[in-house]
């Protein structure tokens, strides 16, 4: 196994241009253990972490342009009112010493259906920033996920960043896993309220061959809440509305079984999970909505 280091970002994409199976590193939580255990044994290995623009964010009037080496402990930090969802996640992720190393940019190469990040993503509707020699696109992170571990990058393309639209309403994130630190999802749901387009976004993660949207259930609940009037008179979501989304959502899901679970409860959990993003979610939106118009 060769080791590739450059020094810059022009230097990493004609790395890539010239050895298109190089496996680029930065925090290396995921490609270490696979490393480790004999999964995998590429060709060559190409570390970013010299590259420091991959471990910077900025925050634009509509969005985030958030790195793709930023690491969890900083999203946690200092974007948790623009990325409310990624936040809560990034939560979730592992350890202390494993959010200061990793970042979305490794769960996007990656792009295990287990990866934290990616339901939070779905949900925000984010867009992936990759760059070749031959110039930079921003994938809409519905089609960037094409297969188990399977992405939309080609072959000599690099993640530079991705941009996520800062949140005009409350998100939630909910994980199921075999302990409460240190573990890979069982399943895990996003949920972002947008009322600006009065639009309901999701993401499933662990519970298909990809990190999925339930498009029925948001299809479903984009109506009802229109038709209800819930955007304009904040009432409470009734428990039928509440419970047909649930089971939408558990119905998008295509589990597996495995060591961690069966699919059985995966899909089941999926729909808890469901239930419980969408209430919380749907209160802190109310309180907000009664709290302007109190100061008005």
């Amino acid at each position: 196994m060769d080791f590739l280091r450059p020094a810059g970002w022009e230097e990493a994409l004609a790395a890539k241009a010239e050895h298109p199976a190089a496996v680029p590193i930065a925090g290396g939580t995921d490609v270490m253990v696979e490393i480790n255990f004999d999964h995998r044994r590429p060709a060559y290995l190409m570390d970013l972490n010299r590259i420091g623009d991959l471990y910077e964010w900025e925050v634009g009037e509509d969005s985030v342009r958030l790195g793709a080496s930023v690491p969890y402990a900083r999203i946690m930090e200092h974007l948790r009112a623009e990325l409310p969802g990624l936040a809560l996640a990034s939560r979730t992720v592992a350890s202390p010493q494993i959010r200061n190393r990793g970042g979305v940019g490794g769960n996007l190469g990656t792009a295990s259906p287990a990866g934290d990040a990616h339901p939070a993503l779905l949900a925000a509707g984010a867009e992936v920033e990759a760059e070749s020699v031959r110039g930079s696109r921003r994938i809409p992170i519905d089609a960037f996920y094409t297969g188990v571990k399977r992405n939309a990058l080609a072959p000599d393309e690099l993640i530079r960043a991705v941009h996520i639209k800062k949140a005009d309403g409350p998100q939630q994130y909910s994980k199921v896993g075999t302990r409460n630190a240190m573990v890979i999802a069982v399943c895990a749901f996003g949920l972002a309220l947008h009322p600006r387009t009065r639009t309901v976004r999701t993401g499933i993660g662990s519970a298909a061959p990809t990190p999925v949207r339930a498009r029925a259930a948001e299809e479903f609940l984009n109506a009802a809440l229109e038709e209800g009037g819930f955007w304009d008179n904040g009432k409470i979501i009734t428990p039928s509305v509440a419970q047909r989304f649930a089971d939408l959502c558990a119905a998008s899901c295509a589990p597996i079984d495995d060591v961690r679970g069966t699919a059985g409860y995966r899909r089941h959990a999926v729909g808890v999970m469901a239930r419980r993003t969408l209430t919380w979610t749907w209160e802190s939106y109310r309180g907000a909505r009664r709290s302007t118009e109190g100061a008005a």
